[in-house]
Formats: C-alpha cells, sequence, structure tokens
C-alpha cells in the first residue's frame, strides 16, 4: 500500500476508536459496563445492530459470493423486516419491564434456572465459535498486505479489539459502531462508484448490467419449493425470518445493543431502521460484487484470487502444470472478451437474434473458462493438501489492493476492519456479559461489589477473546466465511427462539417440559445437519416448531399450577 493508503486507514481508524474512549471515559458501574447506562438514541441504536452483524465478513465474503454465486444471497434477509417488526411489539416490551442486563434472565423468571443457563450455554457456544471466524476474516487482509503469517495477524488483529472492548464496555462498542457503520456504507458506495468508473469508457452502465444478468450474476429470486435449495424465496422469507428473530431476538450481542436505548420507543425505531435499511445495504454490496464479475470480463483475473496458496504451488513440481492452465485461462479469457463485445454491439443494434446467439456463445466461453478454473483448483489441492482451495473470500481484497487508486484502497480496508472491530467488539462483550450475568453472579458469586462484577466482565472479556483467537486460527479449513457463520448460528438459533416463543405465548408449559423439548429439538437440528441436504435456513424452522410442539406435547393435559 501507498503512504496515502496507509494513513487514510490508521487514520480512520483512530478517530473513531479515540471517540469511543473519549465517549465512554470515568469509572462505570455494572449497569453502565454491561447496559451502556441506557442513554443511547434510535439512531445510535440501529446503526449499532447493523454494525454488529454486518462483521467483516459481510465486506470481504459477501462480493466474493456474487461474483461467484450471483445475487441470490439477498433472499437470506428478505425475512428480515418482518421479524423486526414482531421482535419490536412482542420482545422489547418484556425485555425493558424485566430491566434484565441478558435475554436469559428472563427465561429463569419464566421457567427455571436449568432453562435459562441451557439457552445461555447455547448461545455462548455457537457465538464464541463464530467470533473466531469473525477474527479471521479481517486477519485475511492484514496478511495479504502486510505479509504477515495468517496466525501471527489473528494474534494481532484480536488482541487489538480484545483490548478496546475490554476497556470501553457496551458504551464505548455502541459510540464506536456508529462511526463504523457510516464509514462502512459510505465506502461501499465509493467502491461502486469507482468500479463503474473502471469499465470501459466505450460500455455503457445498462450493457454491463446485461451481460451480468447473461452469466447468471443477477438471478436475484429463486421460486423453487427445494428445501435442499440453500438460497430461495420461501426459504428467506420464513426461515430467514426465523432466523433473523432469533438472532435479533435472543442473541445477546443483539438484544444487548437495544438494551442500551433510552425507552422502548427508541429501541423499537432503531430495529425497525435496521429491518428497513438491511435489505438495500446487503443488495449494494451483493450487486459491487457483481460489478466486480463484469469488470474480470473485460481485465484478466487470476485463475485462483488466493494469491498466497497460488504462489505456494508455483514453488512446487506442480509449478508446469499450473502454468499451462494459466495459459490456457488467459486464452480462453481473450476468446470470452471478444464474444462479450459482440454481445454489446448487438445490445447497442438493438438485434434481438444477435444478442441471444452472442448470449449463447458468452456462456460457453464462460463454461470454458470455468473449468479451467476448476481444474486449477485440483491442482492446488494435489500439490498442497494443507492449502485452502476456496477462494470467494480473496475476490474483494484482490480487486481493492489491485486496481483502486491510492487513497481508496486504504478506505476500503479501513471499512473491512471497521467492520470487524465492531463485529467482534460486539461479540465479546455479550459473551463477557452472559457468563457474568448468568453463570458467574447466578450460580457462582452471587453477593459482591459492582467493581468485583466489572472486573469480572473485564477478564471474562479477555478470556472469551483469547478462545476467538485460537479458534481463528483453524479458520482456514472453512468454506466461505458468511455462509459458514451463518450456519454455525442457524444450527442453534432455532432452538433458542423456540423457548422464547414458548415462554412468550405457551403459558401452560412449564420448565423441564421445555428443556427436554430443547435438548430434543437441538439433537434433531444436529442430526439434519449432518444426515441429509435440507438448507440451513430451514434449520431455524426445524428446530422452533419442534421446542414449540414437543414442549406443548408433554405439558399437554397437565394443570396450569403444576411445578416446574
Amino acid at each position: 500500500m501507498s503512504a496515502l493508503d496507509w494513513l487514510v486507514l490508521l487514520g480512520t481508524l483512530g478517530v473513531i476508536v479515540g471517540y469511543g474512549v473519549w465517549k465512554t471515559r470515568g469509572r462505570q458501574d455494572m449497569a453502565g459496563y454491561l447496559r451502556g447506562g441506557r442513554q443511547d438514541k434510535w439512531h445510535t441504536i440501529g446503526l449499532s445492530v447493523m454494525a454488529t452483524q454486518a462483521s467483516a465478513i459481510t465486506f470481504l465474503s459477501t462480493p466474493g459470493q456474487a461474483y461467484q454465486d450471483g445475487m441470490r444471497f439477498v433472499q437470506f434477509y428478505f425475512g428480515l423486516p418482518l421479524a423486526m417488526i414482531v421482535l419490536s411489539i412482542v420482545f422489547v416490551p418484556r425485555y425493558f419491564q424485566l430491566h434484565v442486563y441478558t435475554a436469559y434472565e428472563f427465561l429463569e423468571s419464566r421457567f427455571d434456572l436449568k432453562t435459562r443457563q441451557l439457552t445461555a450455554f447455547l448461545f455462548l457456544l455457537q457465538r464464541g465459535l463464530s467470533a473466531g471466524i469473525t477474527i479471521y476474516a479481517p486477519a485475511i487482509i492484514l496478511s495479504s498486505v502486510l505479509g504477515w503469517p495468517l496466525r501471527l495477524t489473528c494474534v494481532f488483529m484480536g488482541g487489538i479489539v480484545v483490548l478496546y472492548t475490554t476497556l470501553g464496555g457496551t458504551r464505548a462498542v455502541s459510540q464506536t459502531q456508529k462511526q463504523q457503520m457510516v464509514v462502512m456504507l459510505g465506502g461501499m458506495v465509493l467502491a461502486f462508484i469507482v468500479i463503474v468508473a473502471r469499465l470501459p469508457p466505450n460500455l455503457s452502465f445498462r450493457n454491463a448490467v446485461h451481460i451480468a444478468g447473461s452469466l447468471g450474476k443477477l438471478n436475484v429470486v429463486d421460486f423453487s419449493a427445494d428445501p435442499t435449495r440453500r438460497y430461495t424465496l420461501w426459504s428467506g422469507l420464513l426461515g430467514g425470518c426465523f432466523l433473523a428473530m432469533a438472532y435479533f431476538g435472543t442473541d445477546q450481542s443483539q438484544v444487548q445493543r437495544y438494551l442500551s436505548a433510552r425507552s422502548i420507543a427508541e429501541s423499537r425505531l432503531g430495529l425497525l431502521f435496521n429491518g428497513l435499511l438491511k435489505v438495500p445495504m446487503q443488495s449494494l454490496i451483493l450487486f459491487v460484487g457483481t460489478m466486480v464479475f463484469v469488470f474480470y470480463q473485460f481485465n484478466l483475473p487470476p485463475i485462483f484470487f488466493n494469491q498466497a496458496e497460488l504462489a505456494r504451488v508455483h514453488a512446487t513440481a506442480a509449478d508446469g502444470q499450473m502454468r499451462v492452465l494459466e495459459q490456457a485461462h488467459a486464452v480462453a479469457f481473450e476468446h470470452k472478451r471478444e464474444e462479450i463485445w459482440r454481445l454489446d454491439r448487438a445490445l447497442a443494434r438493438g438485434d434481438s437474434a444477435a444478442v441471444a446467439a452472442a448470449e449463447g456463445s458468452v456462456r460457453r466461453a464462460e463454461a470454458v473458462s470455468a473449468s479451467l478454473r476448476e481444474q486449477a483448483q485440483r491442482v492446488i489441492a494435489s500439490a498442497l493438501p494443507d492449502a485452502n482451495p476456496k477462494e470467494a473470500d480473496y475476490v474483494f481484497l484482490t480487486f481493492v489492493v489491485r486496481n483502486l487508486p491510492r487513497g481508496v484502497v486504504g478506505l476500503l480496508l479501513a471499512v473491512i476492519l471497521c467492520a470487524a472491530m465492531s463485529a467482534v467488539a460486539g461479540e465479546l462483550s455479550a459473551l463477557a456479559s452472559t457468563t457474568l450475568v448468568d453463570i458467574y453472579r447466578r450460580s457462582l458469586r452471587k453477593q459482591a461489589s459492582d467493581a468485583h462484577y466489572v472486573r469480572a466482565a473485564r477478564l471474562f472479556t479477555v478470556g472469551w477473546g483469547v478462545l476467538a483467537i485460537l479458534f481463528a486460527t483453524f479458520a482456514s479449513l472453512i468454506d466461505n466465511l458468511i455462509q459458514a457463520v451463518n450456519i454455525l448460528g442457524s444450527l442453534f438459533y432455532g432452538t433458542v427462539l423456540g423457548i422464547f416463543l414458548v415462554a412468550f405465548f405457551l403459558r401452560r408449559v412449564r420448565g423441564t417440559a421445555v428443556f427436554l423439548a430443547a435438548i430434543v429439538s437441538e439433537s434433531l437440528v444436529v442430526w439434519v445437519f449432518l444426515r441429509t441436504g435440507v438448507s440451513f435456513l430451514w434449520y431455524n424452522v426445524i428446530g422452533c416448531l419442534a421446542v414449540l410442539g414437543l414442549s406443548a406435547l408433554m405439558s399437554y393435559g397437565r394443570p396450569v399450577a403444576s411445578s416446574r
């Protein structure tokens, strides 16, 4: 990177972190450290909620997802606006009325201690693992840019976030996330403008979009009812709604964000703001990835975007084989570019027959290029058994570093690192809060001073940070990062959501029934994951409905006043 890029990157991060530390200066009690003193307005809540979810994985992996698979991932978010309405009506008032620190405190008052701590344990398990993936994503960037070993970069990146979160608590997280979200959105808009400007000057934007559509990158809506298809309209609306209700309604990393609001109204407005803005934001990020794909139809892309792994292959006996593939890849690219220009000319003439013929030629040329890329991945896997053969997470990073002007590179890297800081900070803060409130204070140290609990919260933050960093060192074994996080969450969220819905709506169900139903339902979800091809979005529906059905079945016919 240039000196200007470093100045923009470090300056942006320094200002944001400095602002957060300054806003939260002074001594904090337990309420201030865990709930931020309930001082935040709705726009801070909305941006903080979005920033916690929009990790570096969103800005690093989502464009690569669109580059390889098109826009259909946006269907994942179709159920989110409906979920925000349900949460605003049902969940938020209950949490505020009980003055809880965590979502799981409510479950003890409704059921019993074992149900509360089972739910807290499920949250700690899945969120602790996903925090490691969230650290790994930005570590890819620093490792590539600085040439550092990836594992050392994970330790460095995670250490900074742990220090920043430990010092500031929840309010520091919320205050910095507001600034980070503004930088993220502004940076992606700027990236889109620059990408479009870098397309060939004689290519119209309309024709660029048509080219993307011809190659299957604008497949936004899939009406298929096949449950094994990962992203469809129905899995997005139903499964996505259940996942969003579980994530925003029962995941402490999100609940903690809107528990810091001044009032119920501010909390509701923040959630509705998130529901209205999230789908357009994700559509923009995916469309950025689509435009990167169009850019690489006119500019030779690498045969494999993970340049570190490609360089390792060239140092092995497979070097000659890979060079042959790279030459064939370059020839195939030139042929495909000629066919794309032929399509562009047919579009300019408005000749529908010529357009259809050219589209067929372009798709056949793309199939040849795709075959060569697949062969390259097989060569890499054969030459380097320990290599990561997946490249989607490197697509946007490679484009940014190689093609954007000085200063803009630094800003885009700041966007991705801001996202990492906001998401990891929110996760570690929530993990520490849940461990402190639902485990330590409830069962291990019931009577202590506020100062003691604040110190304990800081120690738990450090502990969870260390575990997340350790898990991050193994994240290179995972496929596309954004899918990995969503799959991991879906393994647990349905069961947790089912417990909360039973608490809200099935008044006759008591603690033992819902506890046993949750154990059986979670086992069912894990079995579906391991033994079937059902899309992960349906795990949330399966887990939730199983808890509702089983707990109701076990409680049928029992008197209302039955014991827990």
